[in-house]
């Protein structure tokens, strides 16, 4: 569905980077069909010379004639790049956001034009093709734009639709969740060099080990107190660590930071207005 769209990203940061990079190595799309818009000339000549694509500092040339539109700016500076897209984008056209705490009918007001609008909630991980991305459609998007976008995501991760109410809620959790388990590979390394492991060691192991225990839910399908059941022995070490933090509040800690963020992500959509 996508080889034959012209993409427009508005907001060539890291996480457009990564989305753009991903659709081209799995050759959705021709570089020649994507137009990158950022501020900095230099960052722009990179993208030009990595990707092969159209490359403007202009906003509104970047998104003229393109099929899907990705907006990627920071949510406190969606509101005036919006509106200085309004003049420029047709209602035919995709909008497809990554702002996090905007919703579909805010970007619509904005517009003030009808589009179809599809949310997404992209995660870091999406740098090494391992993002986790769900997706939501407003109302003037319809099952084909929603499959664009999945499309989209999916060459860069994994991708699950959701109605646009929870969007908040998978902020709280897969949007922000790479910073809880980024905090969680630098204590488990502190507890091995604190141990005696060297540091370089310990992070490894701790890293990998992190890898592989998602790997294996994944891969498995298993619940994941299955799998700690099936390596917490009678009297052995890993049952000692769970008694310790179950004593700690750990489930507590990362449970008020899923709703903590998505306070967040209301808040923000609430300050849009």
């Amino acid at each position: 569905m996508l080889s034959k769209k012209k993409i427009a990203v508005v907001g060539a940061g890291h996480i457009a980077t990564a989305l753009v990079g991903g659709i081209l190595k799995a050759k959705l799309v021709e570089p020649k069909s994507v137009t990158a818009a950022r501020r900095s000339p230099e960052a722009l000549e990179e993208l030009k010379k990595r990707f092969g694509i159209h490359v403007t500092s202009d906003n509104r040339k970047a998104v003229k004639d393109a099929d899907i539109v990705v907006v990627a700016v920071k949510p406190q500076q969606a509101a005036a790049v919006l509106e200085e897209l309004a003049s420029s984008v047709t209602e035919d056209q995709l909008i497809v956001s990554v702002m996090a705490g905007l919703t579909t009918s805010w970007i619509n007001r904005k517009l003030g034009k009808a589009n179809p609008v599809v949310r997404a909630m992209p995660n870091t991980p999406m740098l090494v093709d391992a993002g986790a991305t769900p997706l939501a459609k407003g109302a003037h998007a319809g099952d084909e734009d929603l499959e664009l976008a999945r499309q989209l995501f999916a060459a860069v991760g994994t991708t699950e639709i959701v109605p646009e109410s929870l969007m908040d809620a998978v902020t709280g959790l897969s949007g922000s969740g790479p910073v809880y388990i980024y905090m969680v590979i630098e204590a488990l390394t502190d507890g091995g060099v604190k141990m005696g492991i060297p540091r370089a060691t310990a992070r490894r192991l701790a890293a990998q080990t992190v890898f592989g225990a998602a790997k294996l839910v994944i891969d498995t399908g298993k619940h994941p107190a299955i799998l700690k059941d099936e390596v917490t022995t009678p009297g052995g070490t890993a049952i000692a660590a769970v008694h310790e933090l179950e004593a700690k509040g750990l489930r507590n800690v990362l449970i008020d930071a899923v709703v903590t963020a998505t306070k967040r992500s209301e808040e923000l959509s609430k300050a849009a207005g």
